[in-house]
């Protein structure tokens, strides 16, 4: 976000106000008493709920534009779903408004690890760096020195163990496991038309864990019937790619926000009028 977001940069702090919330119990205010116990008894739209209420309690009434990726991206479908008129754009990056068999099934190995592990943190986060490369990725960045690849997972799993605990792993990936804005209907199109706002979807072609065709897929279904863009990010590096591909989301970002922003300004310049 560091790239993204700050004076001169794509979302700029002299132009814009920027607000941003954590999802309940991630633990990154490190007080057990924000953890959530029963995660089962969660879901990805309680989030939306949660982050609906928040912009009410700061009386906001209207967001232009939402950025959101990964999970992040998820919550911003739930948000158009249980607040239709809130926002008045989403782009969620490398997300989906739905968990695939393929995702649900990502998240049950997970949970094995979770439940059966001795260092369960350290190696559910092994795994899921897999997931979140990509085949050609790993093999283009350790080519040159293939003994690294074991030191480069022990690595992201010990780092995630250091920040992060294992209520807030196992809440996040069961948020993960069973998310649809469409209750079940898979009517994607509904929830576009009934919210208006705007659905600019970036994607990543070599993505493995929220799949490019699926974004595709989506946006073929609302392209005529919400303004709406699909933008798609070439890696070799798959889900992690909109880390790394810093200079292709910028350019992408840029669009969009000038696009955006843009209309927006327009629509209340003729509606004061």
């Amino acid at each position: 976000m560091a790239t993204l977001v700050g004076l001169g940069k794509v979302i700029d702090l002299d132009r814009y106000t920027v607000l941003a919330f954590d999802i309940p119990g991630n633990g990154y205010s490190e007080e057990v008493d924000e953890l959530i116990f029963n995660y089962q008894d969660w879901n990805l739209k309680d989030v939306g709920y949660a982050f609906a209420k928040a912009i009410n309690t700061l009386n906001i009434s209207t967001i232009d534009l939402a950025l959101g990726g990964s999970i992040g991206g998820a919550v911003l479908w739930e948000l158009i779903m249980v607040a239709p008129s809130l926002i008045k754009s989403i782009v969620p990056i490398a997300a989906d408004w739905k968990s695939t068999l393929w995702l649900q099934a990502c998240c049950h190995v997970q949970q094995t690890i979770l439940e059966n592990s001795d260092k369960p943190i350290e190696t559910a986060r092994q795994h899921a760096m897999t997931l979140y490369r990509s085949p050609a990725g790993i093999n283009q960045k350790f080519e040159k020195d293939a003994g690294t690849v074991q030191a480069w997972l022990n690595y992201h799993g010990l780092a995630l163990q250091e920040r992060f605990t294992l209520p807030a792993y196992r809440h996040l990936n069961h948020l993960l496991s069973q998310f649809d804005v469409t209750n079940g209907s898979n009517d994607i199109e509904s929830i576009a038309i009934k919210s208006k706002a705007s659905i600019d979807i970036i994607c990543i072609n070599s993505d493995g864990f929220f799949l490019a065709e699926e974004d595709i897929a989506t946006y073929e279904r609302i392209k005529n019937k919400v303004p709406s863009s699909l933008n798609i990010i070439q890696s070799v590096h798959g889900h992690d790619a909109f880390l790394i591909e810093h200079d292709q989301l910028i350019n992408i970002l840029k669009r969009i926000v000038i696009k955006r922003v843009k209309l927006h300004l327009v629509s209340e310049t003729k509606a004061l009028a």
